[in-house]
């Protein structure tokens, strides 16, 4: 088996409802695949089924033997009462090598926050943790679930470039679940659009001219796929959108 992670045909849903239907999905090692979709789409039911949260209804998942996933939430519940500062949290569930955990909150920007209470981080600090922690386990499949929610632009897009600096460095394989279409797509393999099963997947040049996408996402400047690609890209196939968004930004090139 060369996928990390494999599902074919799987299909899933609660209390009669079907969420996912006939869903094909691979992710190859070193591979940066995003999943994109409106709310409801299954997007996080499809996380959890790759990860054995929840089983499948129909279909089969095959998970390579050696498959370690570092998973970082889209946020967990901790109790603001609660003294647990960013050193702390990272020796959950079991205490972590010192050297280790300080060259991974160094290499995520964090260090200097060790001892600050994990409450009191920033959205963008927060996750940063939360990666962190997920790097511990040396994972070759890192997957975060809509992990710059709440980021702004520059905040996202700082995230992101660390993401593929990471995956350059360590070889593991992202999954990433998305609702910014606008940061994720420069550094994707793959996009996977999903509405409930798979509409399309490609590059995210293939996806961006989907009529599947279009349908879903719409052509306005908030659906227009690849925002941070039209620095370094200058295909003007999507002329009008160029100028609109670098307008928008006020940063033309």
């Amino acid at each position: 088996m060369t996928s990390l992670i494999e599902a074919a045909a799987v299909s899933a849903g609660f209390a009669g409802g079907t969420v996912l239907r006939d869903v094909d999905f691979h992710i190859d090692p070193g591979e940066i695949v995003t999943v994109v979709g409106p709310n409801g789409s299954g997007k996080s039911t499809l996380l959890r089924l790759l990860v054995g949260a929840i089983p499948p209804r129909g279909g089969r998942i095959t998970r390579r033997p050696d498959l370690r996933v570092g998973y970082v939430p889209q946020r967990l519940s901790i109790d603001p009462t609660l003294p647990l500062t960013v050193s702390r949290f990272l020796d959950l569930p079991r205490p972590a090598d010192r050297a280790e955990k300080l060259a991974l909150m160094d290499r995520v920007g964090i260090r200097p926050l060790a001892a600050h209470p994990l409450t009191g981080l920033s959205g963008g600090q927060y996750q940063r943790a939360l990666l962190a922690r997920a790097l511990l386990t040396r994972p070759n499949l890192l997957i975060l679930d809509e992990a710059t929610q709440g980021m702004d632009q520059r905040g996202s897009a700082e995230f992101y470039a660390l993401i593929e600096a990471l995956r350059a460095e360590t070889g593991a394989a992202v999954l990433m679940v998305s609702h910014e279409l606008h940061v994720v797509m420069s550094a994707s393999d793959r996009v996977v659009c999903l509405n409930g099963h798979v509409c399309c997947e490609g590059t995210p040049e293939i996806v961006r001219s989907a009529p599947e996408y279009r349908a879903l996402f719409g052509t306005g400047t908030h659906g227009a796929l690849a925002l941070y690609r039209h620095e370094h890209d200058h295909s003007h196939e999507h002329h009008h959108h160029h100028h609109q968004q670098h307008d928008e930004r006020g940063t033309g090139t």
